[in-house]
């Protein structure tokens, strides 16, 4: 299945995706969240570093 094809359909489209489709969208949406997750946890981490450096400084 081409990237055209995937990009065209549309999950309120009346026809049902196929496997191909839906494991596509499915691994798409997989590695966005992953990403995702990936920079709130390096931002959380970063202002807690932040936080307990303005508190004790650097000891």
């Amino acid at each position: 299945m081409s990237e055209k094809e995937i990009n065209a359909y549309r999950l309120t489209s009346l026809e049902e995706p196929t496997d191909e489709m839906l494991a596509y969208i499915m691994r798409e949406v997989a590695e966005e969240t992953n990403q995702k997750y990936d920079e709130a946890l390096k931002r959380y981490f970063n202002e807690i570093n932040e936080m307990y450096q303005q508190k004790y400084g650097n000891k």
